[in-house]
């Protein structure tokens, strides 16, 4: 009698544990990549629709990065540095890619943004964008105490004026870890938002 009853119950709870079924509405399915470039505002290229793809890009790129001074004609825009916001700063933009977060919460990481506008070759225009992230390199780290207190056999400490120097700032460098395509493709989908609205 108890075994029965285990062995229904085990039928019932396993069937629970199926698989969904494919056509299941709860099932959400990630937004499909954007071909980099992409093709905008398509038609002849004139004057005022470069002047609109510009001007979207622009308030695409505003969301994430400071836009570095430049000429629109250029087809080139550049973004100032921005460190990348880890999990503790979740309110911030940045990249999508959990793992980047996660790596972003434990090292001093920043991105940087430049995005090419050529006339398409059938018309429109391509947008062309590139997310570079690098990786903060300092001598040391930033909290060390180690290595403070030097003891040497010289006379006592020279207090002339002149002989004062301003206090050192670590020098930072960047190492480049290449592109982050996860940022590049939530860029390119909100171009192409703009741009057909």
């Amino acid at each position: 009698m108890v075994s029965t009853g285990c062995a229904a119950a085990v039928g019932l709870f396993a069937g629970c544990a199926a698989i969904p079924p494919l056509e299941n509405p709860v099932l959400v399915r990630p937004d499909a990549d954007v071909e980099n470039p992409i093709l905008v505002a398509p038609g002849a290229p004139t004057p005022a629709g470069y002047a609109e793809v510009v001007e979207r890009t622009l308030d695409a790129l505003d969301d994430y990065f400071d836009i570095k001074p430049g000429s629109r004609l250029s087809g080139i825009i550049e973004t100032l540095p921005r460190t990348a916001p880890g999990f503790e700063q979740f309110w911030k933009p940045g990249t999508p890619d959990n793992r980047e977060r996660l790596w972003a919460t434990f090292q001093s990481i920043r991105h940087y943004a430049i995005v090419r506008i050529e006339a398409g070759e059938r018309g429109g225009f391509r947008v062309y964008v590139e997310v570079y992230k690098e990786l903060e390199d300092l001598p040391r780290p930033a909290a060390a105490a180690t290595g403070g207190a030097i003891f040497r056999e010289e006379a006592t400490v020279d207090r002339r004026v002149e002989a004062a120097t301003p206090v050192a700032v670590p020098e930072r460098n960047w190492i480049p870890k290449g592109r982050d395509p996860a940022f590049e493709q939530v860029i390119l989908r909100k171009i192409q938002r703009a741009m057909y609205r």
